[in-house]
């Protein structure tokens, strides 16, 4: 008798080692929604190495590509040394070809070149690269404070909290194009010594009339103006402080005043990224709202071997923040003219518009743009258990009123993951509470088959936003197994 207590002992020991043994991954993919782990818990062996090299990378990435200009060159740049070349010649378009479709220097699409045509199908990944910024108006040089100051005029860009943008040191970027055919690129306070620029709240020795104000009027939008200078000019002009801060300006780019008037210029958080926490499992930068999508949209791209049997594209837009508008926005005809291209291309002389049709019918679209996380502090602005958790995988969107993915292509989706053991939650807005939106339904208008994914973050739309590195690195996963996907379970 005590030989079997002894034995079945050890036989529930072995069976509890195995257990807890098993592959980890599988906690989060399908089964029971309580039995669901945080990513950390869920690595195997040598993945978190990949984890904190994957998010270096991207903390390099986010610390050059401040606005939708500078991240398409970064991708661009990046996308070159990883073989894509530039699509001049419909003769470019075979299997295995990785081209790269510019649009004006603020959005781009990357292509892998599928062994199908693509009538049959493609698989596309779509997110924006623009973020909540600050933009200068076109006469932004101005006198304040009974002329003891020089001051940036300013008009918002996105939907941002007015206030989290006073006292916070800030960088200008952007370029100006002059008449004379000259671009010319600025980028102030990011590097070591250069100056900042910052937007003064009131003391509180002196706001008693401004304490009644509402939680959104804090600042006004007419109000997020920085201070750019102090110094007057020696002369006998009638603002000579801003006489002196445009006098900087213009001389130390070779312009001239009215050249303003044709510049994109943005003031923007002048905070590189870093780790956030005691154990460095999060990642604080501005713009990660949807710079962290596009990353990761692009480099699973570039990180995909061989040729795909559908051709798959990384499309990175613009304005999104604003309603996708301009002609680098995901409103634009810029992503049909990419698909007409390729398939006319394959098609030779027989094209005709029914291909590009076809061509848009057959794809698969994951519309990825990130969303807020249930946040520690509020928790009761979120319904949990539909809303996402940071570290605990990306994010199904299901926003319901008729703005979700066929119920096949989720089912599909899911599989894919589940497949390749990547951890998923979902993501709906608590009910007359929040809300959001993606590039997605301008891609569904052209009967392009879309869902939304995302990954959560903290302080969404914040002038630093936080995510956590494994999420990063399981959604660069699972686009990565997107894009390889056949179609096939």
């Amino acid at each position: 008798m005590n030989g079997r207590i002894v034995f079945f002992i050890a036989l529930l020991t072995v069976f509890s080692a195995a257990q807890d043994n098993a592959p980890a991954q599988q906690a989060n993919v399908g089964g029971d929604w309580s039995s669901r782990k945080s990513g950390w818990l869920l690595l195997h062996d040598g993945e978190r190495n990949q984890v904190e090299s994957f998010a270096k990378d991207y903390k390099q990435y986010m610390s050059v590509a401040k606005t939708a200009m500078t991240s398409t060159h970064e991708v661009m740049r990046q996308a070159k040394a990883a073989g894509f070349a530039d699509f001049t010649s419909p003769t470019q378009v075979k299997p295995g070809a990785k081209l790269i479709f510019p649009n004006r220097e603020r959005a781009l699409i990357l292509a892998v070149i599928g062994s199908e045509p693509m009538t049959s199908g493609s698989r596309l990944i779509g997110a924006h690269q623009d973020s909540p910024h600050i933009d200068l108006k076109s006469r932004p040089i101005y006198a304040a404070g009974d002329g003891a100051f020089a001051m940036f005029r300013t008009i918002y860009y996105g939907g941002i909290k007015k206030y989290q943008w006073s006292n916070l040191p800030l960088g200008l970027v952007g370029h100006i194009s002059t008449v004379d055919g000259r671009q010319i690129d600025v980028s102030i306070g990011f590097n070591p010594g250069d100056p900042l620029f910052v937007i003064p709240d009131n003391a509180p020795h002196s706001d008693t009339e401004m304490r009644m104000r509402n939680y959104t009027d804090v600042l006004k939008g007419e109000e997020l103006d920085p201070v750019v200078g102090n110094e007057p000019a020696a002369g006998n002009e009638r603002n000579p402080v801003a006489a002196q801060a445009e006098r900087v300006l213009t001389s130390t780019y070779k312009i001239h005043e009215e050249d303003l008037v044709s510049s994109e210029l943005a003031l923007v958080p002048a905070a590189q990224p870093a780790d956030v926490g005691l154990d460095r499992s999060m990642i604080g930068a501005y713009g990660q709202d949807d710079k962290l999508s596009s990353y990761c949209a692009a480099r699973a791209l570039m990180d995909v071997s061989g040729t795909p049997r559908y051709t798959a594209l990384a499309y990175l837009a613009n304005f999104e923040e604003v309603g996708s508008v301009n002609n680098t926005g995901a409103a634009s005809a810029f992503l049909n003219s990419t698909y007409a291209e390729i398939a006319g291309a394959q098609a030779g002389h027989a094209y005709n518009d029914l291909d590009l049709r076809r061509a848009l019918r057959n794809s698969e679209v994951i519309s990825a743009d990130t969303n807020d996380g249930i946040n520690p502090i509020f928790p009761s602005t979120s319904e949990p258990t539909n809303s996402a958790k940071l570290s605990y995988g990306v994010a199904v969107k299901k926003y319901g009123r008729g703005f979700d993915a066929p119920s096949e292509l989720t089912a599909k989706i899911i599989a894919l993951l589940d497949r390749n053991s990547i951890p998923w939650q979902t993501q709906t807005p608590k009910v007359d509470v929040g809300g959001g939106g993606t590039i997605g339904g301008f891609m569904s208008r052209e009967d392009m088959n879309v869902i939304d994914f995302g990954i959560p973050l903290l302080s969404m739309h914040s002038t630093y936003e936080i995510s956590s590195k494994v999420d990063l690195w399981n959604y660069y996963r699972f686009m990565k197994a997107f894009y390889a996907d056949s179609g096939k379970q």
